[in-house]
């Protein structure tokens, strides 16, 4: 084969080679800034912000796919062709990919049923966070102490998940324990006085009651329950505070706060 034959070989090739380059690099930066274009008109709209960012995924990956086949194209292969062997293999390629798959599912069960909302704190499989946004195959939460955490869809839809922060009230249910030689009247007074003070503490509302009573007798402290209602976004604070309260007011009236004791007695031997 002289240099004709293969420069006549080589030069279409080549051609191929350097478009399919060139559109790969084209294609990726428009993705790129189509994407960042698409998040900025999603964020104007009226669209739930649990949807965003499923959408804009979605998106961006149907994006990167479409790029995929016209690079197939331009490289020479059959598209139609390429089709009939991905239809093919779709049985392999769906049990090698079905967490992947039971992810995609999940992420559309999640935001079908709707157990949650960007925003929400949420607790699943003993993991707690901010829901930040249902990705195709993940649901990213920031932690407590500002961490990242993504949880497979599928994992989060088939597991107990507990919503903090969905309903607008929430209530204080808090037990504290004092001696058997505390008078049960002044405690409940010191209790009832403390909660019914608070500021974040709702008060005229019937359906939601304040109750202070004697829970339990162990055997060495009783036990007193205190509940109330408070705004969701204001039951941290009222729960630390009511604690911190209690501590004080114990102290001052002298209350004792049983805690476990032990009495080592040494015998001589004589």
């Amino acid at each position: 084969m002289d240099s004709t034959m293969v420069f006549e070989f080589l030069t279409p090739i080549v051609k191929s080679l350097a478009l399919a380059i060139l559109v790969l690099t084209v294609g990726i930066n428009f993705i790129r800034i189509f994407t960042k274009r698409f998040n900025k008109f999603l964020a104007k709209t009226t669209l739930d912000d649990t949807l965003k960012p499923f959408i804009s995924s979605l998106i961006n990956t149907l994006s990167k796919i479409f790029l995929g086949i016209i690079l197939i194209s331009i490289l020479g292969v059959d598209v139609s062709s390429f089709v009939a062997v991905l239809a093919s293999l779709g049985f392999a390629i769906g049990l090698a990919f079905q967490g992947s798959l039971s992810n995609f599912a999940g992420g559309v069960l999640l935001l079908t049923m709707r157990p949650f909302k960007v925003g929400d704190f949420i607790e699943s499989n003993g993991l707690m966070g901010t829901v930040q946004g249902i990705q195709i195959l993940y649901t990213k939460l920031s932690t407590i102490d500002n961490r990242i955490v993504y949880i497979p869809n599928g994992t989060l839809a088939n597991n107990n998940i507990i919503n903090f922060t969905d309903q607008e009230f929430r209530m204080l249910d808090l037990v504290f324990s004092v001696s058997y030689g505390a008078k049960n009247k002044q405690v409940k007074k010191i209790l009832e006085d403390i909660i019914t003070n608070h500021q974040s503490v709702i008060k005229e509302d019937e359906s939601k009651p304040i109750l202070v009573r004697m829970l339990k007798h162990n055997d060495s402290s009783i036990d007193y329950r205190v509940r109330g209602w408070t705004k969701t976004e204001d039951y941290w604070n009222a729960f630390y505070d009511i604690q911190e309260e209690v501590k004080e007011q114990f102290d001052q009236k002298g209350i004792e706060i049983p805690f476990p004791q032990m009495d080592v007695h040494l015998k001589e031997k004589k």
